[in-house]
């Protein structure tokens, strides 16, 4: 397990960040104080879920923070974009579940971009870049609607490629089939290409990587495999339950030989591989063994409209509670800006001294 974690990697030698000068009143792009520009926005809209998978739930505990109007969420968005934003991804929960979703995504698909890619700030700039993740149980009814709205692709969270191992993980009877006609219908009505991602867990579903392989050849999706993450509800996170990436390649490349793909971004959380064939892609998130800080381009937006500056932050920014106490716009935008010039430098996981967020996953949002 590594102790020590990269910053940022130049010409291949791992290099501390530079702090650079707080510009919390500059009306530049949103940055932190390490320079890193922040234009991916994860929203929750909902802490429910109607999976209780094992790595995540108890199994007791439901929901534990509240929803906001969907206007509130879209408010909150329009600041976020107008400081640099480019990607949202709506999240959960599961957020198949929330009321109005549709209708959000509609109207989030009418916001533009406030700078172009050639860096030049504009009032007609790119429609964003909207996807969702999803367990996928609801998938196949709203899967169209949700393409007619405006949403670009989707993100589905599977463990298991086999119904037995799949319902053991979600601890929901005959998900497996459901789970698969979404992603099936999602290929079908264009959102994809559709991402498939998998948590491995030793000794639980870690015999399923070569099966995972198959899928993503035969289904033409991506399966994305992700380290355990100390995010579960139980806190019972162990190093030894996360199945590390150079195990993942041992195991593919013997499936067959893999062939590195370029990152579509510097920020891309997964390191990217096809098979010799050109058939199915596969990526490999692996912030336990690989942390990918030095490139972080995302904040998290919860349920209750908390700002979350990293998944592992000890303390939550009451973005909402700014906005009910009469915030403008521009108020609320310069309180992003402080918020955001206090993002972490990277996480601490598997170092001395680490302690585990004060929020489970399921309530801060994927």
């Amino acid at each position: 397990m590594a102790t020590t974690l990269p910053y940022v990697t130049i010409d291949g030698i791992d290099r501390a960040f530079e702090p650079v000068e707080d510009t919390s009143g500059s009306p530049g792009r949103l940055r932190d104080k390490y320079g890193r520009a922040i234009t991916d926005l994860r929203v929750s809209v909902t802490d429910r879920c109607n999976y209780k998978c094992v790595y995540c739930r108890t199994g007791n505990e439901g929901a534990q923070y509240t929803e906001l109007p969907i206007a509130d969420y879209l408010r909150m968005v329009r600041i976020f974009v107008s400081l640099g934003i480019e990607k949202v991804r709506l999240t959960g929960g599961e957020p198949l579940l929330r009321s109005g979703l549709v209708e959000m995504v509609s109207e989030l698909s009418k916001m533009r971009t406030a700078w172009l890619p050639d860096g030049t700030p504009g009032d007609h700039g790119l429609p964003l870049d909207l996807a969702l993740t999803t367990n996928g149980h609801l998938l196949a009814e709203l899967a169209q609607p949700l393409k007619d709205a405006g949403l670009n692709r989707v993100t589905v969270s599977m463990d298991a490629v086999d119904a037995e191992t799949f319902t053991s993980i979600t601890r929901v009877p005959r998900s497996f089939d459901r789970v698969l006609a979404g992603i099936r219908k999602a290929q079908a009505v264009g959102l994809g290409p559709v991402k498939v991602n998998c948590v491995l867990l030793r000794g639980f579903n870690d015999g399923q990587i070569e099966q995972f392989a198959d899928f993503s050849r035969n289904e033409n999706v991506i399966v994305r495999f992700i380290e355990f993450m100390p995010l579960e509800e139980d806190r019972t996170w162990k190093p030894e339950t996360v199945v590390p990436m150079e195990e993942i390649i041992t195991r593919l490349n013997a499936y067959r030989p893999l062939v590195t793909l370029p990152p579509n971004a510097a920020s891309e959380t997964a390191r990217r591989f096809t098979f010799a064939d050109g058939r199915g892609e596969i990526g490999i998130i692996a912030p336990v063994s690989h942390p990918f800080c030095g490139h972080c381009s995302r904040v998290r937006l919860t349920s209750d409209g908390k700002i979350r500056t990293c998944l592992f932050s000890q303390s939550d920014h009451d973005l909402l509670g700014e906005m009910l106490r009469g915030g403008t716009d521009a108020e609320l935008a310069a309180y992003v800006r402080k918020v955001v010039m206090r993002k972490e430098e990277r996480h601490h996981i598997g170092e001395p001294g680490f302690e585990k967020p004060s929020r489970s996953m399921v309530h801060i949002g994927g």
